[in-house]
């Protein structure tokens, strides 16, 4: 083996490292201000696809941004998307148990208002990151599991200027049921059927105003299902608890409504 041939094994094993170390997803941590509340949500996006790619806001649950919230978020981006976990709790104000994440919870869900002014700045978040991350601003959509799909579903009901919105196992109520007229875009409600959490009374009251207010609209209910079915460390049997095969099933249903409503216009 000669000195050239050498070289060019060298190059060639120098060319493939480069890329496989240039695969690992970016985490940024991304500070804004919303009033006079400080926030600090995590863009994330894998940096070996320099295209622009379709961007995504997720409120992450109760439990707000967390190591296990940034870590889903990664697995969701893929190669696909760009994500920014949104805070909307405030940057001082991280759970440490359930307790403290409902008392967190409770304070955002029982001031709506204050719910879609705060995940409205995460949108406006995302797409300043265009700047710097890989978003294709025209392709933009939301997610939010538990307390956050909640949340993606104020959002929605606010009017906001989404392609999609997806709600994984969250909450359907909502005190004002008429701005579902003002949905723009579409819609699809991931739930488990047999959700503790979400009453029947919920369920057919949000199909109800869905109708209402003419969204375009998709409700899937996973039959043995419970809250929190893509939560891995959800185990309370019967109540909040991870179910692998339908959160498989959760996740490719998202990514086929949105490869659907983000797929090049045709004639």
């Amino acid at each position: 083996m000669n000195n050239q041939t050498l070289l060019v094994g060298f190059l060639v094993i120098s060319t493939l490292w480069t890329s496989l170390a240039s695969a690992a997803p970016v985490h940024k941590a991304v500070s804004y201000e919303v009033g006079n509340t400080s926030f600090e949500g995590v863009i994330v996006y894998d940096d070996a696809v320099k295209t622009p790619r379709p961007g995504l806001v997720m409120v992450p649950n109760w439990l707000g941004v967390t190591e296990a919230s940034v870590k889903q978020a990664s697995e969701i981006a893929g190669q696909k998307y760009v994500v920014f976990v949104a805070d909307v709790y405030g940057k001082d104000v991280r759970p440490k148990n359930f307790d403290q994440a409902a008392a967190a919870a409770t304070a955002v869900k029982s001031d709506r208002p204050l719910m879609r002014a705060r995940v409205a700045k995460a949108v406006e978040v995302l797409k300043a990151q265009a700047k710097s991350a890989p978003i294709d601003v025209h392709h933009l959509g939301a997610i939010g599991f538990c307390f956050g799909g909640t949340t993606v579903l104020e959002l929605a009901r606010s009017g906001a200027q989404l392609a999609g919105f997806v709600s994984f196992h969250g909450g359907l109520d909502t005190p004002t049921p008429q701005d579902a007229a003002q949905i723009k875009g579409r819609i699809l409600a991931l739930h488990g059927a047999d959700d503790p959490s979400v009453p029947e009374k919920d369920v057919l009251a949000f199909q109800a105003e869905m109708r209402a207010g003419k969204a375009d609209w998709q409700l899937v209910a996973f039959g043995g299902a419970v809250h929190s079915f893509t939560d891995p460390d959800a185990n309370m049997p019967g109540r909040a608890q991870y179910h692998p095969a339908v959160a498989k099933r959760a996740f490719a249903l998202m990514d086929a409504f949105f490869a659907e409503l983000f797929a090049p216009a045709t004639r």
